[in-house]
């Protein structure tokens, strides 16, 4: 290690952790809008991608591409909930100031996490045509779908390592790094899309080459930022590897388990959507990528708060865990008020936008009405799961998202879309939400006096 290494590497091991002082409202607010703005990007690139797509006038090109995201979400959920031991075990280790800790255990979540995502694409690919079957696809539709899957799934490898260098800098406090490193995905696929669908007559196969593209570049930037900024990779060996997979596979099989939760919950509202044609499929793709767009400061906020509890709790401060809940649901509610409004004002140029016919449009209309009762109580599960999955409690997570995604989605889906039709079907994914989100959020302030009482007892 040259002298300048040395110098950093003491420094950071000196200065108190980032998130252990300052206000944690003020660490709420730019963790999540820095998050969201990475987020953002990403999901509007998903939803331009669509866009493009749908103005080939296709439904069943739509639909195709609205389906074979629906089996990507399964990976990209995998991903994520590999993403949470990662945070929770980095962060956790800065915030004690066990540098050489948290640096080992970058390096072997980062290895760990590349590993699944290879593995995860090699057991899906074989099993499309079933998978995509189950789902409703057929003719056309089953063919872009299959096509699209085949060119995008096997690099989920780098999306997986990408998102593991993303979430150390992210444990690390450096949010805005983070956030670059995602906004170079959003980047190049900007650039890439109308050029690889339009330009080159690529269509849906286009989109799915700039997304590989796209996830080049997010590994890159992600991988100079830890290692040139912070230096938290340490030299890989076997033996670290093998020392960290136990705690880390503790957080991560029931937080990848919480996470399957919404691909399954997606995939099976989707087969209820192929009832009604390609019109309404369309119509489930297009919300699919409006709701991320509209609600990605939600989904920043469940990773954002995540490292902010993990110091936090490493250093004791109970008090401020606490408040950190607070904050986030004060933060949470009022932006889900607001995007409630923005979505409610613009349902009609969204539907113009997507070009869509009669019964997508009428779908898209109602859901952008519907939307805030919908995810105010979504919302409340996000963020009781992030403080599950970091302070101890995944089997918690996994509870109250399978809860919500089964009990609390699939009877009242499926009824209301007998009664109702696809409305109905909306409506009962709501209603099945209210009681599994106001539970997880008391359980979740339960768990910090819990973990208050246990430290004093065992200090």
């Amino acid at each position: 290690m040259d002298a300048q290494s040395a110098e950093q590497t003491a420094k950071a091991r000196s200065e108190t952790p980032v998130f252990v002082q300052g206000s944690t409202m003020r660490h709420v607010l730019v963790m999540t809008s820095t998050g969201a703005a990475g987020l953002v990007a990403i999901f509007i690139v998903d939803l331009v991608s669509l866009l493009y797509i749908s103005w080939l006038n296709d439904p069943s090109m739509t639909a195709g591409v609205g389906i074979a995201t629906v089996v990507m979400f399964f990976s990209v959920s995998i991903n994520v909930g590999l993403m949470i031991p990662i945070g929770a075990l980095v962060s956790r280790a800065l915030g004690a100031r066990h540098y050489d800790d948290a640096r080992r255990l970058a390096t072997s979540g980062s290895l760990l996490m590349a590993a699944i995502g290879l593995g995860v694409s090699l057991i899906v690919l074989p099993f499309l045509p079933q998978i995509l079957g189950a789902m409703g696809a057929s003719g056309k539709t089953f063919q872009v779908a299959h096509s699209f899957l085949w060119i995008a799934l096997p690099t989920n490898v780098l999306m997986a390592g990408g998102m593991a260098f993303s979430t150390i800098l992210r444990a690390a406090g450096d949010a805005k790094r983070s956030m670059y490193a995602t906004l170079s995905v959003a980047v190049v696929t900007v650039f890439l899309d109308p050029i690889l669908i339009f330009g080159m007559g690529l269509n849906s196969d286009g989109a799915a080459i700039s997304i590989n593209l796209a996830r080049v570049a997010y590994l890159g930037v992600g991988y100079l930022y830890v290692t040139r900024a912070h230096r938290l990779l340490a030299r890989p060996s076997l033996q670290s590897v093998l020392r960290d997979t136990r705690p880390f596979f503790a957080i991560a099989v029931p937080a990848i388990l919480t996470n399957l939760a919404a691909p399954a919950a997606n995939a099976f509202f989707t087969g209820i959507m192929s009832q009604f044609g390609d019109e309404a499929i369309a119509a489930s793709a297009i919300i699919d990528r409006v709701v991320p767009v509209s609600f990605a400061g939600v989904f920043a906020l469940a990773g954002a708060i995540g490292p902010v509890l993990g110091q936090n709790w490493g250093a004791g401060r109970y008090d401020r865990m606490r408040q950190t809940l607070k904050d986030s649901l004060t933060f949470m509610v009022l932006y889900v008020l607001g995007v409630w409004l923005l979505l409610f004002l613009l349902q009609t140029p969204i539907v113009i936008a997507f070009n869509a016919p009669p019964l997508t449009a009428e779908l898209v209309r109602f859901f952008c009405q519907l939307s805030g009762f919908i995810w105010l109580f979504i919302s409340l599960v996000f963020v009781a799961n992030a403080s599950f999955n970091n302070l101890g409690y995944p089997l918690l997570s996994t509870f109250f998202n399978w809860g919500r995604a089964t009990l609390g989605m699939i009877p009242f889906a499926y009824f209301g879309a007998q009664i109702g039709g696809p409305k109905g079907a909306l409506l009962g994914i709501g209603a099945g939400s209210i009681v599994f989100g106001i539970a997880a959020i008391i359980t979740a302030f339960w768990t910090i006096r819990r973990l208050q009482r246990q430290a004093v007892v065992i200090p």
